[in-house]
Parts: C-alpha cells; sequence; structure tokens
C-alpha cells in the first residue's frame, strides 16, 4: 500500500529524505551478467546534481553513488541491486519558519492531511531529491537496454520550452543538449533562457518547463494491451516526476486539431518491410511501439518555492504569509531531463521483459 516501487518484472524502491542521512533505491529483475559500476553509474547522477550553474539550486551535493549489493566482478547476478547516495549538504534551519506552515502549491497541506506528520525540512519525502534514487536506477536500466539492444538504442532529453518561450524547431539539434545549463537542443533559445531566468530570479519566482524525451532504437511489439499499454506506462512514469502536470505522446493535444487523413501515419513498402511516413503517434499504436522513435513530452509546473510572499494558512487554522527561504531551482524542469529520461529507461526495460517473457525474443526484439 505504501506504494514506493514502480515496475513489474524490472522494478525499483526508493527511500530517504530531502534532509536525512541518506536517499537510495533498490531495484529488483535485474538481468545478470550486465556490466555494472560505481563509474558507470556516476555519470548519470552527475547530470541531475544540484549547485552546477546559476539556474538551478545552489544545494552542494556530491551525488555519489554507493552499490551495496547485486554486483561482483563488475557484473550483475540477478540479484537485487541496491544503491545509496548520501546528502552532505542539508540546511534544516532554512525550513524553521514554515514548520507548522503549508506552503501554496507544495505537498505540505496534503501530507499532513494524509498522515497526520510531515518532515518540513525540505518538504522531505515529497522533495525532488528522492529523484537522484530514481536516476541512479535509471541508469542501470538504461546500461542493461544498451547492453541488450546494442548501440543503435539511445534516450534523449531536453528542455523545449521555458515559461511562454518555445525551441525552434528548424533548429532543434540534440547534441546542442551537452553544451548548455538547460539541456535545451536549440542553441539560440538557450542563449535568450539566460536572461528568461536570470529575471525570474530577481523577481523572487520560478518559471515552469516543456520536456521532451525521445527514444530510438526502440525494437516494435512492446506493451501489454490492453490495459499494460507501453504509453499509459510511460504516462504513469512521467506523471510521478516530481511537479509534473501533463503528458502527451507524439503530436498528443496538437491532434484533435488535425483531421483523420493528417493524423494518421501513413505506410509504404521499404526494403526491409513496411516505412513509416511519419510519427504523429510518437512510436506507438495500440499500446504497442511500432519500431519508429518514441516521443513524450511532460509539462512541469513552476517551483513552488519561491521568496515571493504567498496567502496560505498554518496548522491552527490561521492566515499566515508564507515566504520559502533556502536553495531551489528558478526552474526545476531543467534537472527533470535526467529524471525524465530514467523514467523512459525503466519503462522500456520492463515492457521488454513483460514483452520477452511472453512471446520470446523474437526477430526484432
Amino acid at each position: 500500500m505504501a506504494d514506493n516501487s514502480f515496475g513489474q518484472l524490472f522494478s525499483f524502491t526508493t527511500f530517504g529524505e530531502s534532509h536525512g542521512p541518506g536517499i537510495g533505491c533498490v531495484v529488483d529483475g535485474v538481468p545478470p551478467r550486465i556490466p555494472l559500476s560505481e563509474a558507470l553509474v556516476q555519470p548519470y547522477l552527475d547530470r541531475r546534481k544540484p549547485g552546477q550553474n546559476r539556474f538551478v539550486t545552489q544545494r552542494r551535493e556530491a551525488d555519489s553513488v554507493e552499490i551495496l549489493s547485486g554486483v561482483f566482478e563488475g557484473m550483475t547476478t540477478g540479484t537485487p541491486v541496491a544503491m545509496l547516495i548520501r546528502n552532505t549538504d542539508q540546511r534544516s534551519k532554512d525550513y524553521g519558519d514554515i514548520a507548522r506552515q503549508f506552503r501554496p502549491g507544495h505537498a505540505d497541506f496534503t501530507y499532513q492531511q494524509k498522515y497526520g506528520i510531515r518532515d518540513y525540512r525540505g518538504g522531505g519525502r515529497s522533495s525532488a531529491r528522492e529523484t537522484a534514487s530514481r536516476v541512479a536506477a535509471g541508469a542501470v536500466a538504461d546500461l542493461a537496454l544498451k547492453h541488450i539492444l546494442g548501440d543503435g538504442f539511445r534516450i534523449r532529453g531536453g528542455v523545449v520550452q521555458i515559461g511562454q518561450h518555445p525551441i525552434d524547431r528548424n533548429r532543434l539539434d540534440w547534441d546542442e543538449t551537452a553544451n548548455n545549463p538547460f539541456f535545451c537542443p536549440d542553441p539560440v533559445a538557450a542563449v535568450a533562457w539566460e536572461a528568461v531566468l536570470d529575471e525570474v530570479r530577481k523577481a523572487g519566482s520560478s518559471a515552469g518547463a516543456i520536456l521532451e524525451i525521445v527514444a530510438d532504437g526502440v525494437p516494435p511489439g512492446l506493451g501489454q494491451p490492453i490495459y499494460g499499454k507501453l504509453d499509459s506506462d510511460l504516462a504513469a512514469a512521467m506523471m510521478t516526476i516530481n511537479a509534473a502536470k501533463g503528458v502527451e505522446i507524439g503530436g498528443g493535444f496538437a491532434l484533435a486539431a488535425m483531421d483523420g487523413a493528417e493524423a494518421g501515419d501513413e505506410m509504404r513498402a521499404g526494403e526491409t518491410g513496411p516505412e513509416f511516413l511519419s510519427n504523429n503517434n510518437g512510436g506507438v499504436l495500440g499500446g504497442i511501439s511500432t519500431g519508429q522513435q518514441l516521443v513524450v513530452r511532460l509539462a512541469i509546473k513552476p517551483t513552488s518555492s519561491i521568496l515571493t510572499p504567498r496567502r496560505s494558512v498554518d496548522l491552527d487554522g490561521a492566515d499566515v504569509d508564507v515566504v520559502t527561504k533556502g536553495r531551489h531551482d528558478p526552474c526545476v524542469g531543467i534537472r527533470g531531463v535526467p529524471v525524465a529520461e530514467a523514467m523512459m529507461a525503466i519503462t522500456l526495460l520492463d515492457a521488454l521483459m513483460r514483452h520477452t517473457g511472453q512471446c520470446g525474443l523474437g526477430a526484432d526484439a
């Protein structure tokens, strides 16, 4: 009933709080004989960790991962992989003033209503700090998928809009995501966003974002209709991410404005089989992967922790004005990119294992 786990055949359970001694995960169902080490997992965490530039929280965490089990002589053993990330830069005193207040937009009120108690230090379990554990689990999934599917498999993600400022898709270049602090695939938009977020920070506020995650080299056939559809599993995975408020697959909501002749992905005979002439459905039909690029977008709301006074109430029901101190992301969507990539990898590996469990590897998987 606690629901701290995700996945079926490949699954993970996270533990820990924002200001506790540490956070971590236990990953179960890991295929055996997959090369795995702390050195292989650490680069995934380094992309998510805080304090790397002025556009993210200045909390300084090394996010160094420790593998406690499930690996022997550099290979997975098929037993649970437990990983620990110790917290080293907590400032719990920053939250003393809000111990009895509910921050607007946060989970303070709902956690109090559900459990009758809450860890107010950085939000405790509801903090985005928990997502480091997902990235560690996602690293295991991504490494396993690359080992199983080969060099053609790749997951890439980026921020395609901050606030009201989208990228120009004519300039979209996924390689550019490594060249700016926003994981932005448009180098011109990345420069413009610096000024946008500087203004947001100076105003004591925050901005939302839209993330796009794509996967290449996904074999056809993944997904379990009717209630285990690949797109529904992906939507569920993305909606578990902090501050996520919307998910679309492929053309998503824009498909509602198209007519049927435009929206359907037509096919023609190719040298190795049918070839799609478009990908409006984002690589999924009937809940099953088509073998095309898998495309997922998610909307991330503005960070709720801001310096601007906000109206709320306290534990006694009295009106208060809340000002959140501490170190927070002016746009939490930026560091959400590696988290969303991780959830994509976890969902795909679980889907691949479920598919092969029922249908075998087949000719295309």
